[in-house]
């Protein structure tokens, strides 16, 4: 089979590798329908992720049809149409009875594996250990490009922006950064009831896609951003400010929009360290929360997808096949330039 299997910093390439195959017996094998790309994967391409080595097949997402079963699976049968989300759950230990699958101790101790501990999905199968607790069945109501970005980006957005947050109804969010997972967490704050949604940015683009998103008010990043969206609180700050892009000027930014008693929910992917000014933070009564996405809302949100209560398939701006995943990596590593959100990856 071919897959696209990373080669150190900056290196990666389309090859022919060894077919996936059933090593344990609560393993499947998945023919890959539809990918897409993370921006983690985008990290491991610049070697922040040292777990990942020589000869890994990259790749946390997919939907596709199972084609082969170990004699330990009960619940999937071959041609049964599956999404795989980016977390393996055993379903058993510690983590996963407490629904933190993002912890699991049997896969190694941190729930995501694909493309980073085990081969992953850019390929044209891949196998999947758990099968039974970590896949889902995909409605038929529910295409492929739907339920591709539920496998991380959506569920992410959700649980750590949304969820973590504790929005609730009448609440006012601020999201800072309107990418992908940004527009996950603006597309379901609806869920909870929030009364006014804004979106902070540098991309007009991005912006834009936010209102239709579900965001009620859009900011472009300036020297008066903080003054803009207070302003749009009757001065008093948000609810809850979620941080969608893992820098230490956007935290420190999300941190400046909340009011007292607000949570920060940070959802970004920081490679250095903050320092938040907790001099002027403790006496707020500012929850700070972080975290891993655990997946768990996938049954949720799959249902929201096929009743049109969220249209998933928004998040897809661009269409590529396995032949040209170099070019779908290069127009999502220069999103903003391509106008570009989630890119959707098929055989053919």
């Amino acid at each position: 089979m071919k897959a696209l299997v990373y080669h150190g910093p900056g290196r990666k390439a389309w090859e022919d590798v060894p077919d996936a195959t059933i090593q344990e017996p609560a393993d499947v094998v998945v023919r890959i329908d539809t990918t897409t790309i993370c921006g983690t994967d985008l990290h491991i391409l610049h070697g922040d992720v040292a777990a990942v080595t020589d000869g890994r097949i990259l790749g946390h997402e997919a939907v596709g049809t199972v084609t082969e079963v170990g004699e330990a699976v009960s619940g999937f049968s071959v041609g049964d149409r599956v999404l795989v989300p980016a977390i393996t759950k055993c379903g058993r230990c510690e983590y996963c009875q407490r629904d933190m699958p993002s912890h699991c101790q049997t896969v190694g101790g941190i729930g995501w594996i694909f493309g980073h501990l085990i081969d992953g999905t850019q390929a044209e199968y891949v196998r999947v250990p758990f099968a039974d607790t970590s896949l889902y069945a995909v409605p038929d109501s529910v295409t492929n490009e739907q339920a591709i970005f539920l496998a991380d980006s959506l569920p992410t957005g959700y649980e750590v922006g949304v969820l973590a947050g504790g929005v609730r109804p009448g609440d006012t969010v601020a999201v800072v950064g309107a990418g992908a997972v940004g527009l996950s967490a603006i597309l379901t704050t609806g869920l909870w009831g929030a009364s006014k949604v804004i979106a902070i940015d540098t991309n007009k683009f991005r912006l834009e896609k936010a209102l239709e998103f579900g965001a009620t008010d859009a900011v472009e990043v300036g020297p008066g951003t903080v003054a803009d969206v207070i302003a749009l609180t009757d001065g008093l700050g948000v609810d809850v400010s979620i941080e969608a892009v893992g820098y230490p000027e956007t935290l420190l930014t999300t941190a400046s929009l909340v009011r007292p008693g607000g949570t920060i929910a940070n959802i970004g992917v920081h490679g250095t360290p903050v320092e938040l000014p907790m001099q002027d933070m403790w006496i707020q009564n500012v929850t700070l929360t972080m975290g891993l996405v655990d997946t768990v809302s996938i049954p949720t949100l799959l249902k929201m997808v096929a009743s049109g209560r969220i249209p998933a398939e928004k998040m897809g701006t661009h269409s590529f096949t396995f032949g040209q995943i170099d070019e779908a990596y290069d127009v999502f590593k220069n999103a903003a330039a391509n106008s570009a959100l989630k890119v959707v990856i098929t055989p053919s």
